[in-house]
């Protein structure tokens, strides 16, 4: 019997191979490309066909100039979850397609599930399809998460042309797909979960939700790196990539968009895992601040910028006596960036912690990956070293380069308003985001240089 031929095919891109490579010929990935059945010639039903070298099959389609489309905005329906909508840009658009993805457990189909009861209850017609688990387990989660009487429609099914089949007979409003590893079409011989069958399976819902205006929300696993498992095109075919943050020990989550077409990117919804689901938090800058009593040395609170939400973060420090090869280490924040300011404090500020172990913590969980935390690691780590605290109500951002300048941070004043409205009373920041005007209740100390905030910290305390 003759041996199945086989193919080798890229995770990241979707690119095939003869024969396996350490290296992607398509991408240059390393280490990305597995064993896949390969399809029969002439391809399957939907593939282009060819009438020669040069030519294909069918007519050109007419073109239209840019400036003779209209441009509209586009509708939105408020999926019923505040936070939701936020990271989605105001909502659910009308044949989105929508890709979410987290670790196991983290609460992704506990989510959708909310938003979908909440979306037929408003009315339109829900369909959630389900891969991983029966009906009756869904309904389970259901009556947990206390949805009583819910009237979203469950089918439990992996074959993608039943699924087609089902949202042109019910037409739904939206359509959840939990998983997309799941899924399979019969125009394809390679198993569930294939590089080939979620690329196929991705392009088809695509499609669907195009020619239809059906909402389409696919759920998307993630390797151990922490990314979507899948070919990389998977991204470029969705409107919109959602990825759920947290620790699974804790019981907040971050929803966080890392593409969206009709909204804004790197913009974050915060949630709480509560026994009856995941609850918004509309002022998650409590989530990410300590509550001493007094101050206490080494903590600083830095005021970061998450897409369009300012959120007041507490960056905490430890400097403690080290061996001959002190350890530095970041949660949160960026290793490498830590080592680099380390030494900007003992070049420009004479802050010497070569001989020190320094650690660095963002409390709550949250990572932070703007430049503009850097002032207030510098100054968490002076508080820590010469063990007095900052002064109560105390904030810093700004971004510090290899010289000793403090670089202005973006949306400046959007920063300060945010840290007056809960309460804080004294800033050090770039002297490039000092305000025109007082800003009520907020004394700003504008800075251009890092030995300049720590004279100004010192005179403060």
């Amino acid at each position: 019997m003759a041996k199945d031929k086989s193919i080798y095919t890229c995770n990241e891109c979707g690119g095939t191979s003869p024969r396996w490579l350490g290296k992607c010929p398509s991408c240059g990935a390393w280490n990305s490309l597995v064993e896949t059945a390969a399809e029969p010639a002439g391809g399957g039903k939907n593939r282009l066909s060819q009438t020669g070298r040069t030519g294909y099959a069918g007519q050109a389609q007419a073109v239209t100039p840019l400036s003779a489309i209209e441009a509209t905005d586009v509708a939105r329906t408020p999926s019923g979850i505040s936070e939701l909508d936020r990271v989605l840009g105001g909502g659910i658009v009308e044949g989105g397609v929508v890709l979410i993805g987290g670790d196991p457990g983290i609460g992704k189909s506990t989510l959708l599930l909310q938003a979908v009861d909440a979306l037929q209850r408003e009315g339109l017609p829900a369909l959630y399809v389900t891969g991983e688990e029966s009906g009756s387990q869904v309904a389970l989660r259901s009556r947990r998460l206390g949805l009583d009487n819910s009237q979203v429609n469950v089918l439990s099914e992996i074959q993608l042309e039943k699924i087609l089949a089902t949202c042109e007979s019910t037409q739904p409003a939206v359509v959840v797909i939990d998983s997309i590893q799941t899924m399979y079409s019969d125009q394809l011989s390679s198993a569930p979960g294939s590089v080939a069958q979620v690329r196929e399976c991705a392009a088809h819902l695509t499609r669907m939700a195009k020619s239809t205006g059906i909402a389409v929300i696919l759920v998307g696993h993630v390797t151990k790196e922490g990314a979507l498992a899948g070919p990389r095109v998977l991204e470029h075919m969705v409107d919109t990539v959602l990825y759920f943050e947290g620790d699974t020990h804790s019981s907040f989550r971050l929803v966080r968009a890392i593409k969206n077409r009709f909204g804004a990117v790197n913009e974050i919804g915060v949630f709480a895992m509560t026994e009856k689901g995941l609850k918004g938090v509309s002022n998650p800058s409590a989530i990410f601040l300590s509550h001493h009593s007094d101050p206490v040395p080494g903590s600083c609170v830095l005021v970061t910028l998450e897409g369009s939400r300012p959120l007041l973060v507490e960056i905490q420090a430890l400097v403690d006596a080290g061996g001959p090869s002190p350890r530095r280490l970041s949660v949160g924040l960026d290793r490498d960036r830590l080592a680099m300011l380390l030494a900007v404090l003992n070049r420009h500020a004479g802050v010497a912690c070569a001989d020190q172990d320094v650690f660095v913590n963002a409390v709550g969980g949250v990572r932070i990956g703007e430049p503009a935390a850097d002032l207030a690691v510098m100054l968490a780590i002076t508080s820590s070293l010469r063990g007095k605290a900052l002064p109560k109500g105390f904030i810093a951002f700004g971004e510090v380069g290899l010289a000793g300048e403090v670089r202005p941070a973006t949306r400046g004043q959007e920063r300060l308003k945010e840290a007056a409205k809960l309460g804080f009373t004294v800033a050090v920041v770039p002297k490039a985001n000092a305000p025109k005007k007082p800003i009520e209740g907020l004394t700003i100390h504008a800075v251009e240089r890092v030995d300049d905030a720590m004279q100004i910290v010192r005179g403060l305390e």
